[in-house]
């Protein structure tokens, strides 16, 4: 058996999900208005680990959503399984932030577009095939009328970011899930425990999360 706490805070969404052999059985998650992830996260993960009925010591691994995404949000996530691993003894392992996006949706054709907004016209984004595999290297863009171009097939947006583009891609290729806004936890589980059984994990001391741009302070 394999019990892996899964950890997602790329985005306004604070998603914590306890699993076993890949199965969701127990998951908390808030998407407030601002980042909610100092004061919740701790919380959440110490409430799906009892609700199921484990302790933290039985725990096999740790997942966490490895961005892009907020540069706040990343580091604390991150900042919580790092302790957590290096506390029990257990692999890290860092799942793509996108994907987990993609894997929210379920199409029989198309282009699988996840977005997560970088400020102004600007978003995180990725290429997904319908079986979710990655067509194009995940980049921070700023979206103009050409951008997606170069494919003549529906193409499926989803995220925050996504919702700022409709008057821009507004072609009929291009079809918005509304719905469909931050990365969560639960898809987390199927990738994390794939990744933990071939040993795909991530060196605790060293890892960063992939920030994709460097972090700037405004005045």
């Amino acid at each position: 058996m394999a019990l892996i706490l899964n950890i997602e805070t790329a985005t306004r969404n604070c998603s914590v999900a306890l699993s076993k052999d890949g199965e969701v059985i127990s998951v908390r998650e808030i998407a407030g208005e601002g980042y909610l992830h100092a004061e919740k996260l701790h919380i959440f993960i110490e409430e799906v680990i009892t609700e199921a009925g484990f302790a933290v010591y039985d725990l096999d691994a740790v997942a966490v959503s490895m961005g892009p995404g907020s540069y706040t949000g990343l580091r604390i996530g991150v900042s919580a399984a790092k302790g957590l691993c290096y506390a029990l003894t257990v692999p890290l392992i860092a799942i793509d932030t996108l994907e987990v996006m993609a894997r929210q949706l379920q199409v029989q054709s198309g282009l699988i577009v996840p977005m997560i907004d970088a400020r102004r016209m600007e978003v995180y984004n990725a290429v997904f095939d319908c079986s979710f595999n990655k067509l194009r290297e995940t980049k921070a863009e700023i979206i103009s009328e050409e951008s997606f171009s170069e494919y003549d097939m529906p193409i499926h947006l989803l995220g925050d970011g996504a919702s700022k583009c409709e008057d821009i891609l507004s072609g009929e290729k291009f079809v918005y899930h509304k719905e469909l806004l931050f990365p969560s936890s639960i898809q987390m589980c199927s990738l994390s425990f794939d990744k933990y059984k071939i040993s795909d994990t991530v060196d605790v001391a060293y890892f960063e999360p992939f920030y994709l741009k460097d972090f700037i302070i405004n005045k």
